[in-house]
């Protein structure tokens, strides 16, 4: 794989990459996803493409933002990246893989951001309270600005506080836990994205 050059890279901590075609007039509420334990199963700093799994009970939620034209941002911190655990050519893999795996269940993503900055970080990534990491709502405020987004009207779900409390900060009335023993969070969230649309 290539080196960072070759990635949709923002300064050397923040991933930004729109993904596929589809173009959304403006004022649209989002569904907001984090990544690790919302979309897939979170092995602990997932770099492995061939360890991911696809939580099933997103899929609905995700199903119904495409039918019903709503942009689908995925937000994820990557903490590992910053800790040295691994790069961006291993993250990139295991983002294609998400969307690969995703996309063979007929759901489609349209921007990932994800941010590497964190305070046990090395060099240019060691920074505290990045306004791009969650629970700050920097990564939300991008892709509203790239794409248009109402946030006023969007949803996020996440599997810890920390996202939650992102979409709180970026304005977002729709919030909801998933992952772990929240279960079956996929048709609430179908049910606020027909609300919403």
């Amino acid at each position: 794989m290539g080196g960072p050059a070759d990635h949709p890279l923002e300064g050397p901590g923040l991933w930004v990459e729109r993904v596929g075609t589809r173009n959304f007039a403006p004022g649209r509420p989002a569904l907001f996803l984090d990544r690790d334990g919302t979309i897939n199963v979170d092995t602990g700093y997932p770099s492995d493409p061939a360890a991911i799994l696809l939580r099933a009970e997103m899929l609905p939620a995700i199903h119904a933002a495409n039918r019903a034209g709503l942009p689908v941002v995925v937000v994820t911190n990557q903490s590992g990246i910053a800790r040295g655990f691994f790069g961006w050519d291993e993250f990139a893999a295991v983002n294609a893989r998400v969307l690969a795996l995703l996309a063979e269940r007929g759901c489609g993503v349209d921007m990932v951001l994800a941010c590497a900055y964190h305070e046990a970080g090395k060099g240019a990534l060691g920074i505290a309270d990045h306004p791009m990491r969650k629970p700050n709502p920097g990564m939300l405020l991008r892709a509203a600005e790239m794409l248009g987004l109402d946030l006023s009207r969007s949803i996020m779900a996440g599997d810890k506080p920390d996202d939650l409390e992102a979409g709180r900060r970026a304005g977002l009335p729709h919030l909801f836990l998933a992952g772990g023993a929240a279960t079956g969070q996929g048709a609430p969230i179908a049910d606020a994205i027909a609300a919403v649309a």
